[in-house]
């Protein structure tokens, strides 16, 4: 498996008791879909399978435990492990919605010129909203990075799965 078709999804927290449970932290959205995964990933050189035995919830907070850890010292060892999944097990989304992993690599179109601006590189949340990080590209007018507000009907106009597009509405000198 390529380390780059992974998708981040949690990390270990720290230890829960004496039998080897620990707090999970969810990145998905809503984090409890967490409970629908049971066969994590751990990635550094090698991946290294991690069979969870179960996931539970107390009012918002995860713990977990994985199979073959039974003590809180051996379970230290992976507190802030980075936990993830082969991006074939996320559910089928709605045709009006993308995963953040695959908008990487899109080209970003501006609807009034019909100008290249460049290609996704990365997405960031600077806390109001997301942004997607657009790098210039060979086909792009001008050689600037932007970073665009993905709002869609305002600034996001479409996202072409098929067509690996996104067809925005941003002034070129923004």
């Amino acid at each position: 498996m390529k380390k780059n078709k992974l998708i981040l999804i949690a990390t270990i927290g720290k230890p829960r008791g004496l039998k080897g449970e620990f707090f999970l932290n969810s990145f998905t959205s809503p984090a409890e879909n967490i409970i629908n995964y049971s066969n994590f990933l751990k990635n550094e050189e090698t991946l290294i399978n991690l069979k969870i035995e179960y996931i539970k919830q107390i009012n918002t907070k995860f713990y977990s435990k994985i199979l073959d850890i039974d003590n809180v010292d051996d379970i230290k060892k992976y507190t802030n492990t980075k936990l993830y999944i082969d991006s074939k097990e996320l559910p089928e989304l709605p045709q009006n919605q993308t995963y953040w992993h695959d908008l990487k690599g899109m080209k970003v179109i501006d609807e009034n010129l019909n100008d290249v601006l460049g290609i996704v590189d990365g997405l960031n949340n600077y806390g109001a909203d997301d942004c997607i990080i657009v790098k210039p590209s060979l086909e792009s007018v001008d050689k600037q990075e932007r970073l665009i507000p993905f709002i869609k009907e305002k600034f996001i106009k479409s996202v072409d799965k098929k067509k690996r597009v996104i067809t925005v509405d941003w002034q070129k000198d923004f």
